[in-house]
């Protein structure tokens, strides 16, 4: 496998972690450069990690988790999506308590993000492909996309302000979605 494939691959795979980062971002959540870090960083762990467990789970085990791994990605997707709708239809000025990069949302943000990033593993395992390198440009790649993005969507809630709330919601389930119908038509 070529760099130039993996780096694709890579590109590919950060679309959605780079699109919860824009919305995050654009909702007002994003406010420092802690969470910036905490974003960016955690979504490059988790798309570096798993493809290396999807690859050492191997060829034995991936019938089975394709069975119900794009049900658990829209789940958590539409979870954290339908939350941040809610609160921007909230019309109380109270500060915002639900930052995605923190605690549970984050790692549901992380989890339901890098599934993918599991199957590829795992294909790559089918292929006889050493792991490390391919995971490591992953990992680096999604978190250079998520810092662009933050930085782009900041832009966007500054001109919009709350409304962007409810289009991150809504982003976020329809990243839900096409991740539920790409693999339910295949």
């Amino acid at each position: 496998m070529t760099t130039f494939e993996i780096i694709i691959i890579a590109v590919g795979l950060a679309m959605d972690a780079s699109a919860v980062s824009l919305a995050a971002a654009a909702a007002g959540y994003v406010k420092d450069v802690r969470a910036v870090f905490r974003l960016s960083f955690h979504f490059g762990l988790f798309q570096f990690l798993m493809p290396v467990l999807g690859w050492l789970l191997g060829i034995s085990f991936a019938s089975h988790f394709r069975a119900f791994d794009h049900w658990i990605a829209f789940f958590l997707l539409a979870f954290v999506g339908i939350r941040m709708i809610r609160e921007g239809l909230d019309t109380s000025s109270e500060i915002q308590k639900n930052d995605p990069s923190r605690g549970m949302t984050m790692v549901m943000l992380s989890v339901a993000t890098s599934i993918d990033a599991l199957a590829v593993g795992l294909s790559l395992a089918m292929l006889d492909v050493n792991i490390w390198y391919p995971s490591i440009m992953i990992g680096v790649i999604t978190t250079g996309m998520s810092i662009l993005a933050i930085k782009i969507g900041t832009r966007l809630g500054t001109m919009f302000g709350k409304r962007m709330e409810i289009f991150g919601g809504v982003v976020l389930i329809l990243i839900g979605f096409r991740i539920l119908y790409s693999h339910l038509i295949s």
